[in-house]
């Protein structure tokens, strides 16, 4: 079987992460980010569900996610992955949007799945300068002219992008992303929704697409990926995110990931890059 060698890279100018998985057979359970993700599939195939809409995915596909966009993948044959993918925070997007559109409006793509060879070489070439260490200014032209494309051919704005969320279940997601360190149990997310278990299980995995349970166990990874980006333990960024045990907390990092959050946290304490 082909060795698995995960590669990532923070890039400091453009301020968003570059990855590259080679090799991987590792299925990834129902999920989401708090930031928008840019991938394409240089090799194998996957089955991708994403926002309730099941796609089978291959070379040339490129996969564009919003912020808490649900999404899972699995491999369909015997197989294995070959994926490339950018991380870019919200805040980097909202510079870029502006930038691009003279509105500080977030967008939101309209599709998860698209076959574009124009954008398709040009993220493969910017995907290739940033892992290369290439020179700021080409690489922050390949970026803007890489969202300035994607926006307009497959973008919106987020303002005119309304999601289907009661109050409650809102209510819900703010309890969580406030008191992700605490121990919580879903009859405090009942108490604190006015729902019963079994209405805020339903209402909420309809409007987010994961449960409460998933749902907290992403805002946890998300908040120790700041916490290791800053240098801290991973004993200690799992005691701080709310994780029972270090054990349980590098599963559901390597899990979401794709890393141990030992070797998430040597990116940048070594630099930036991070071969394993």
């Amino acid at each position: 079987m082909q060795k698995e060698v995960r590669t990532i890279c923070y890039d400091d100018d453009l301020h968003l992460e570059a990855y590259r998985f080679e090799g991987i057979v590792q299925p990834f359970p129902n999920h989401f980010h708090d930031y928008y993700v840019i991938g394409f599939i240089e090799a194998g195939t996957r089955c991708l569900s994403c926002k309730n809409k099941e796609y089978t995915v291959s070379q040339g596909n490129i996969l564009l996610f919003n912020p808490n966009d649900s999404h899972s993948c699995v491999q369909c044959d015997g197989g294995t992955l070959d994926y490339r993918g950018m991380n870019i925070p919200k805040e980097t997007m909202l510079s870029l949007a502006e930038e691009i559109t003279g509105q500080r409006v977030l967008p939101v793509f309209s599709e998860r799945v698209i076959k574009n060879d124009e954008i398709n070489l040009n993220l493969h070439f910017l995907h290739q300068m940033i892992m290369d260490g290439g020179e700021e200014f080409e690489k922050e032209e390949m970026l803007l002219l890489l969202i300035s494309l994607l926006i307009r051919q497959y973008g919106k704005p987020s303002r005119n992008y309304i999601p289907e969320c009661s109050e409650e279940i809102e209510k819900t997601c703010t309890f969580m992303e406030e008191h992700f360190a605490e121990h919580i149990t879903l009859e405090n997310l009942c108490k604190c929704s006015g729902l019963s278990k079994s209405a805020l299980l339903r209402a909420f995995t309809k409007s987010k697409g994961v449960t409460p349970y998933r749902y907290l166990q992403t805002v946890r990874i998300g908040k120790a990926k700041e916490l290791l980006e800053q240098g801290i333990p991973t004993a200690s960024a799992a005691m701080q995110t709310g994780f029972s045990d270090q054990s349980h907390f590098s599963n559901f990092f390597h899990m979401f990931i794709g890393l141990s959050p030992a070797a998430y946290r040597r990116i940048f304490k070594e630099g930036g890059r991070n071969r394993g």
